[in-house]
This record gives structure tokens, sequence and C-alpha cells, in this order.
């Protein structure tokens, strides 16, 4: 069976990278959601197969990611790198200007109203895409021990806080999504993780550079502790899937760096009151066109999570809060099956809605499949062993 989530995440990938033109020559199409997962993606085949050219393929997107994503668009009159930097100095800080989202349309003019379903399909940045890619920097870190990546992974976190956040001390804010250049917002409103995503994340960096005594880049103390004092635990709960899984995602990260457990035990008790609502809901016994792959993964990727949890002693670093939640959680496991095999079946990855979206669900397919890369985070002793090779 093992053998058989590995064959079909494989075969995911591999067309996913032909057709964006990871692999193949064809023009780039990088989507920085899409190709964060799928960075990770390619670490965690590499670490089950031992074949080193998935981690060469990891290093590779990285790289084209930050000259996709980390210069303006072809079609805006700006040209260069966001951050301004020459070319030389840009190409040591790929991330110090932030990073494209990769939507199909420009920005929204400053000039023009909002209009929300248009938004949906303009370029921009969003901070909990720049999270991914943090988490996705970081992991390629961890497992190949090039600090460096760690230190860019800080840069961005460095510059995603100082531009999402606003408003005085105990009173900040974020933005949902700002302009290429960071410098006006696109849509106002906070998202309900956001804080949540930016200290989990900053935990994982600082103990990162900890671990690879990295000197080099940002201290995140302050960045830290605005996102927790924007952070809300009792406002987590969510019925949306990939908010769910989310959550759960984040729960586990936290116990494998045995950080703050008691908002760990807060983050399973959210989802517990999340799912239960959420399968009450027709969405998982709808019809393939009536759903959307990628939110339903995104929930099958934070059970695998669960199983992470339970399976490699880290239980024991929750709080009795959270381990009788992760108890009713483990008893929802099967919904992580359900989901998989509805979009195993081919039929089902035919259909419009699939198809509209076919880059992140077959990516977010395939890390449910084989979750390894995106969830395990490598311990201090194999991030020194990676360095030293």
């Amino acid at each position: 069976m093992k053998d058989d989530r590995v064959d079909q995440a494989v075969a995911l990938m591999t067309r996913y990278a032909d057709r964006t033109g990871l692999t193949a020559s064809r023009p780039a199409r990088r989507y920085l959601w899409t190709d964060a997962f799928a960075v990770c993606n390619f670490l965690g085949l590499g670490r089950v197969t031992g074949d080193a050219r998935y981690q060469e393929l990891a290093l590779r997107l990285v790289d084209q990611v930050h000259h996709e994503l980390g210069r303006h668009r072809p079609d805006d009159p700006r040209t260069g790198w966001i951050s301004g930097l020459p070319d030389a100095d840009a190409e040591m800080r790929p991330t110090l200007g932030g990073l494209r989202i990769g939507k199909t349309l420009p920005e929204r003019p400053a000039i023009e109203a909002l209009d929300p379903e248009l938004e949906w399909d303009r370029d921009g940045q969003y901070f909990h895409y720049l999270t991914k890619w943090m988490h996705a920097l970081d992991q390629t870190a961890r497992w190949t021990g090039r600090s460096t990546l760690n230190v860019w992974a800080r840069e961005l976190a460095q510059t995603a806080h100082r531009a999402f956040t606003y408003g005085p001390e105990g009173h900040k804010r974020m933005v949902w999504k700002l302009s290429i250049d960071l410098s006006r917002p696109l849509v106002t409103s906070m998202g309900q993780h956001d804080p949540l995503d930016g200290l989990v994340t900053c935990a994982q960096l600082e103990s990162t550079a900890g671990a690879l005594e990295t000197a080099a880049g940002p201290d995140l103390t302050s960045a830290a502790e605005d996102f927790a004092e924007m952070l809300d635990p009792g406002g987590l709960e969510t019925t949306d899937p990939l908010g769910l899984g989310g959550l759960l995602v984040d729960a586990c990260r936290l116990a494998q760096l045995d950080a703050n457990p008691r908002l760990s035990g807060s983050l399973l008790a959210a989802t517990v009151l999340g799912l239960r609502r959420y399968v009450r809901q027709p969405d998982l016994r709808a019809p393939a066109p009536l759903r959307l792959g990628f939110r339903e993964l995104g929930l099958a990727i934070g059970l695998a999570g669960v199983t992470m949890l339970k399976t490699d002693g880290l239980e024991r670093r929750l709080d009795a809060a959270g381990q009788a939640s992760l108890g009713e959680l483990a008893g929802m496991l099967p919904i992580r099956t359900q989901i998989e095999s509805f979009w195993l079946r081919p039929p089902h990855r035919q259909t419009p809605t699939w198809l509209e979206h076919q880059d992140i669900n077959d990516v977010m397919l395939a890390t449910s499949l084989l979750p390894e890369g995106f969830l395990s985070i490598a311990s201090p002793r194999r991030m020194r062993a990676a360095a030293n090779q």
C-alpha cells in the first residue's frame, strides 16, 4: 500500500513538473501556494525513494519561484526584482521584497474600485501564501543543511510582518492582500488564521536557525510577539475544510517543535468543534462537479498530521485538553481515506472543477498521499548531519 501511494505521488508530481515548465522546455507557470507544497513533496519523495533527483527538483523549483515570482510580471511596466535591488544583490536576497501570488490577471490599479469576485484572479501578495513559502524554504534548509534557505525564509518573514501588520502596540491588525510592491492594501480585512500562521512559522524558523547555528538573518522575536498579540485562540473555529486542515498542520508543527502545548490544545479543540459541524454538511456527499478538491485535500493533509501525532510519540507533548481532543480526532481519520479515495478515481479528476485548478489539486493530492515532506520537521540532529554532508 505504501508503494502504491508513492507511485501515485510520483505520477502526480511528474506530470505537474512537466506541465508547469519545471522539467519541460515550456514557459514556466509558477503559483506560490502550489509551488510551496510541491517543494515539500519533492523533498518527501527524495527521502522515501532515496533518489537524489527529487531533491534537485526541489532546489530547482525554489530557484524558479524566486526568479519568476520575486520579479515583476512581464505585462507590468515595472521591471526587475520586486525588492528594487540590483540583480546581483537580489540574487543573494531573493525574498526581500516578498513574492507575487502568481495570479493570471495583473493587480488592481489604485484608481479602480474593488470587485470582490474579480479580485480572486488578480495578482498581488497574500500573507498566508508567504508563510507557506517560508515553510517550504525552511523544510529545504532542514533537509539539505543549507542555512541560506532559512535566512531567506526569515527575511521574508520580516518583510511580511512589516508590510501586512499595522496599528499601535496592543491594537495591531493585519491586512489580507497587498499590492505586488507591498505599498498599498488590496483587501483590508484580516484573515482568520493569519496571525496563527505567522506565530507558528516564526517559531519554526527561529528553531531552525538555532539548530543550524545561523548567525545571519533577522531576529523574529518582535514579529512573533505581534502575531501572538493578535491571535485569539477562542476565535479559530471554522467549518472550512482547508482551514480545519491548517489548524491540524499547525498543531502538528508545534508538537514537533515542542513549543506552546496550550496553543496546540486550542488548535485541536477548535478543529474538533469545526469538524463535527463540517461532517454534518452535505459537502463530502456531493458529486465531483460541485466540490473543490484542494480544499478537501487540505483537511486530508491535516488529518495526516493527526496520525503523526498519534504514532510518532508526539501526543505526550500535548496538555491534557489537547490529548483529549486528539483522541476524538483519531476517530475521524477515515475522513482522510474517504477524501483521497474519491479524488483518486480518474472520472472525478476530469470534471471542470478539478481541471480548472489542476495544478493545486494534483499537488495537494500528492501531499496527502505522501505527507512526509510537508509535515515532518527534521530534528536538530538530522539538520546538523545534513549540513555536514
